[in-house]
């Protein structure tokens, strides 16, 4: 039950910096200067590719990360 709820929860953080990494990084594709939007994709960055990350999931997070990114790329049309 424990280990149920332990990746439940690491899946709900994980799944929480994905939404909220989307809508920042192509606001900053759009606009570069916004320090929102680059406060917003230097933390969830540096979430991807934390000790933090690793200790969540088995997952590579610049890996996920590097995924995610070319996404948005393909949606946006935006490189």
């Amino acid at each position: 039950m424990f280990e149920e709820n332990y990746e439940a929860l690491a899946n709900a953080i994980i799944k929480q910096a994905v939404k909220d990494f989307r809508p920042a990084c192509r606001r900053l594709k759009k606009y570069p200067n916004d320090n929102t939007a680059q406060r917003t994709v230097r933390e969830i960055t540096g979430f991807f590719c934390s000790q933090y990350f690793e200790a969540l999931t088995d997952l590579d997070g610049p890996a996920l990360l590097h995924r995610i990114m070319r996404e948005i790329d393909e949606k946006t049309g935006i490189t």
